[in-house]
């Protein structure tokens, strides 16, 4: 019994884990997914419904990476974070409203806790997105300068 239950919040770690590394990937993934039932339904077949969802994806966040390292506005930076948040808000609401299903809970409780969970599951993604372009950082491990303007930062510095 203790075995399974510690065995039980393992499971849930890792779950909430993994739900918070890729509620960045919520945005690219519902657009590839979009694209890819798109064109299954356009007779391109799997392996064509399958490359347009990839490359759909993969476009969408290249994208966002592109805006979010050459916007100088904050405001424009946090429109686009925002952007890539709202899904994995709507991601992190089901979730956790479905597991908040297993137990006992009322609907009323159900809801509040789904909210609570869309809004750290959105902060999360939301600070990931930022983090993912360093910014217009001064030094780049203690060495080297960043050269504003450069959208891969100090890789390029030589």
């Amino acid at each position: 019994m203790i075995i399974a239950t510690a065995a039980s919040f393992a499971v849930i770690g890792m779950l909430l884990w993994l739900l918070f590394t890729l509620a960045v990937y919520a945005l690219p993934f519902y657009a590839g997914l979009s694209a890819a039932m798109w064109a299954y339904s356009h007779d391109a077949g799997f392996l064509g419904a399958a490359l347009v969802g990839l490359m759909v994806a993969g476009l969408t966040f290249g994208i966002g990476q592109v805006l979010f390292a050459t916007l100088r506005s904050s405001r424009l930076r946090a429109l686009v974070a925002a952007i890539y948040a709202a899904p994995a808000a709507v991601a992190g609401y089901s979730a956790v409203h479905g597991v908040s299903g297993i137990g006992s809970t009322g609907e009323a409780w159900r809801i509040v806790i789904a909210c609570i969970g869309a809004t750290v599951v959105a902060v999360v993604a939301w600070v990931r997105v930022s983090g993912l372009y360093p910014g217009d950082r001064s030094t780049h491990h203690g060495a080297h300068r960043t050269r504003p303007g450069n959208l891969i930062g100090a890789a390029n510095d030589g």
